[in-house]
Order: C-alpha cells, then structure tokens, then sequence
C-alpha cells in the first residue's frame, strides 16, 4: 500500500538522543508505516556553534539500533536531497531573497537592549511582549541611517495581524490571536537562517503532508502556518501540511522530561541493556493506546494499529520502573539463543570472556542463559549472575558462612567426588540425601553453603544447574578451596 502521506522525522545533531525526541520519531514513523506514507528523516544543523559531527551519527546508529528505518533522508537520499539543513543554505538565501522581493519581510535593526527595554515597557502595561513593529515600516533612508550606524539587521516576517485557527490532528481546533503572534526573524544578522525559516521550507519543499511533533512546539505553529501562505504565494510550497502535537512527557515533579533528566537519555538505556523493541513498546504507550489494555507489543504491531485518534493529548509520565518491567518482559520473550548473543558484549565489558568468545564460553553461556532468562530484568545484570561460570576466583563473603558450612562441604565432597552421573538430578540427589537427610540440616542451611562455595554468592542461577554446566573436577576444587578457607579462619 502506497500513499501521500508524507512525515518526517527532523532533529537537531545537538547531544545525545533523549527519548522525547525517539517517541516523536516513531509516532511519525508508525504513522508512514500504517498508511503506507513515506517516512523522511531529516537533519536540522544550521546552529553551527552547537551542532557537532559526533552527534550526527549518534543520531543515524540510534535509528538503526531502534530498528526505524527511513524512507528518505541521509544515506539513503531521495528526490529531495539533501537531507542536511547545512547543505542547503543556497536553497534558503533564494527563498529569503523571493519574500523578500514580494514585500514578505524587513530588515530590524533593534538592537538586544533595545528589544528588552520595550519588552519590559509592554510587561508594565500588561500588553503582550512580543515584538512591537518598531523596524515594521523603516524608509530606505531610515535604514540606510542605521546601517551607516554599523547597525546590523536580522531579516522578520511581516506577520499578516489576523487571528489563526486550525484543527489540530490531536487537539482539535486551536485558536492563536493576532496579537500573541508577532513578527518574527527568519535570519540572523550573520545571515545564517534560523528554525523558523528551514524548517517550514525544508517541509514545503519535500512536500510534507502531516507534521507531528512535540507539544511545545504548539506556539510555533501560527508563524509557519503565516509562513506557508507566503511560500505558496511565491511558488515554494504546493500546500500546507497538517499539523498534530504529542502530548508532553513527564517527569519527576510534574515536570517536562528534559534532556537533563537521567532517564531520558537514550545512551543510558543501550548501555544498561535495554532491548530497543522493549523500549519503543514503552515509549508509544507514552499518549498512545493499541486498547483492549494490550501493553506488550512489537513495533511492527504498533505501526499496524496505529492511527492518530488513538493518541491522548493529556501529558504522559515516564515510569522508569514500567519501562523496565517491559524490557524484563521483553527478554523472556525472546529465544535463549538470541538471547545470549546480546549478552556477550556485557561479558567482554565485564572481562568475563574474550572478545571473540571461544568455543567453550559459548557453549556455558548457552547452558547458562536458560537458568537466568527469567530473572533478568536489563542485559548488564547478566554478568554478575553469571561470573562464577567464567572465572575460578571465587572468594565467598564471610558473611555466606554458617557454623555448619566447613562440615557441610567436606559432606559435599564425599558425595559428589566418587559420583559417576554428573548430571543435574543426580547433583540433587547425592546432596539432599547426604546434607538435608544424614546431617539433618534445612535445605536453605545445607545448599546455602554449597552455593557459596560454587559461586561466591547468596542469590545465584539453580545450584545444581550450575553445578552440572561448571563440571566436577570444577565445582570439588572449589569445594575443598572453600574448606581450606575455613580450616585457616
């Protein structure tokens, strides 16, 4: 299915990808998807001072690691090339020089101290404190007076001072009054174009048809849609798009999740372990509902069900406990098999195997995952559940020890030493039989010791598991390594 839905996705390359900006990206992609529209991704880096390289690409292997292909956009391109707002500065000096030249904007020499002094003025007199006219109707000499000054000027649209009334896909019908809409600059005085001039442009020229963004950028939608009256009228734009804002997400206190808060940093959850298909299930559950309470869902799910209607305008809180317990969901979802490949590069992090794993640490970890799938919340917890299996330095807390412990493993390894099936029931049994029967120890007192010995640990995978992936010349030298420990306390 095709059509001519066309959204995009636009950041800026400035820090690192929070997940505020990846839920607006894959609202706009699941939207393409389940229209069968075109998905364009689209970098806005004419803030030279603050956009850098490095985050350029983190924002191309963010959307790869997410799995949100794009239609257009970098590395693919597309008909509407270039997908980079610093390739396209000849692009928007021609359309400046057309508003211009159709009485669509003026220069403003006012200088910061001046635009603050009138600014405070109009906060006095309870008028709005946008800006007031002042450079609205210079004459040529009144400007040529300035520039002789050495006064630079930005270049403002001349706003038309009606009201704007529009229905929004998600809000429904949005009213802005003439005045809380003021003149606006498209273009600093260094010439370098501003966000409210490339980006109603960039979305005319590559014939956006729906603009879904965040919520705080309501305001802005009077001026482009000002903006795309001029742009149709000088033969830049063939429509205008329509336009839907996301709801808000939240944080502690009621507060808008900002790029300061931990949680919303996309780096973090990669490098805790965060499956990208758990956290894009949490992230569209932020102001959207697939219904019928379904809340566990792959994205090729959501972008089936999809539609805008669906989407709540009210504010959406981010729960990083919830976004965890899907991503725990999330891993017990998935095979064992792909699970431990997504666990290797945690244990080459921790030290705990080699870089390319050798053939036996595959063959542990893939013993090793079944026992742990279930109690895995994050892929970096995995590790510490796992050491022992990959290291013989076992040092156990002297914490772990009881007063039974060194008679409980010399116990051990009477029983297990001459035990000719090393396998799991039989580990069980030899141990219930010799520790909870002989000795009459509780299981919890007779195994805690054993587990301690094996692992170095109170809370470990099945102890006889272990035992049996660990092996018996293993699991007996830890054992008596465990005694001598004892006998020299």
């Amino acid at each position: 299915m095709t059509s001519d839905i066309r959204v995009r996705f636009c950041p800026s390359p400035t820090g690192n990808p929070h997940v505020g900006m990846i839920r607006t990206a894959l609202f706009n992609w699941a939207y393409a998807r389940h229209t069968g529209g075109t998905f364009v991704f689209r970098i806005e880096d004419t803030d030279s001072a603050r956009d850098s390289q490095e985050s350029y690409q983190a924002l191309l292997d963010s959307m790869r690691w997410l799995g949100m292909t794009w239609d257009e956009g970098p590395e693919v391109g597309g008909p509407f090339g270039p997908y980079r707002q610093s390739e396209r500065t000849a692009i928007y000096r021609d359309v400046v020089s057309k508003l211009e030249s159709s009485g669509y904007t003026y220069p403003c020499f006012c200088t910061t101290e001046e635009l603050d002094a009138r600014r405070e003025i109009a906060m006095q007199e309870k008028r709005p404190p946008g800006y007031d006219g002042h450079c609205r109707n210079l004459t040529i000499e009144e400007q040529e007076k300035f520039r002789a000054e050495g006064r630079e000027a930005v270049i403002r649209f001349r706003m038309p001072g009606t009201d704007f009334t529009w229905n929004d896909l998600i809000r429904g019908e949005v009213t802005f009054k003439a005045e809380h809409v003021p003149d606006f600059v498209l273009v600093r005085a260094n010439g370098e174009p501003l966000y409210t001039l490339v980006n109603p442009v960039d979305d005319a020229l590559m014939r956006i048809s729906h603009v879904l963004r965040g919520e705080d950028l309501l305001s802005s939608t009077p001026r482009q849609l000002a903006l795309f009256q001029a742009l149709q009228h000088i033969g830049v734009a063939q429509f205008t798009p329509e336009y839907g804002h996301l709801p808000y997400v939240m944080g502690e206190g009621n507060k808008k999740l900002s790029k300061r808060d931990p949680e919303s940093s996309l780096a973090m959850y990669r490098d805790q372990g965060y499956l990208p298909e758990a956290l894009l299930n949490y992230l569209a559950l932020l102001g959207w509902s697939m219904g019928n309470d379904v809340e566990f869902f792959s994205p090729t799910q959501m972008a089936e069900a999809f539609t805008l209607e669906r989407v709540n305008p009210n504010p959406a809180r981010f729960d990083l406990k919830k976004c965890t317990a899907i991503n725990g969901d999330w891993i017990r979802f998935i095979s064992p098999t792909l699970l431990a490949e997504l666990i290797v590069p945690f244990l080459v992090r921790a030290g705990l195997i080699s870089e390319v794993p050798t053939e036996r640490e595959f063959e542990v970890l893939n013993q090793a995952v079944p026992l742990i799938q279930e109690r895995l919340d994050t892929l970096s917890s995995a590790p510490e559940l796992l050491a022992f299996l990959f290291t013989d330095s076992i040092s156990p807390d002297r914490s772990l020890w009881t007063d039974e412990s060194r008679s409980v493993l010399e116990r051990s390894i009477e029983i297990l030493k001459p035990l000719q099936d090393w396998s799991t029931d039989a580990i069980h049994t030899a141990l219930r039989v010799a520790l909870v029967e002989e000795l009459q120890l509780k299981p919890k007192l007779a195994f805690g010791s054993v587990r301690a010995a094996i692992t170095g640990q109170k809370i470990s995978p099945p102890l006889f598991e272990s035992m049996e992936i660990l092996g018996q010349d293993s699991c007996l030298e830890r054992l008596r390594r465990s005694v001598e420990s004892l006998q020299g306390s």
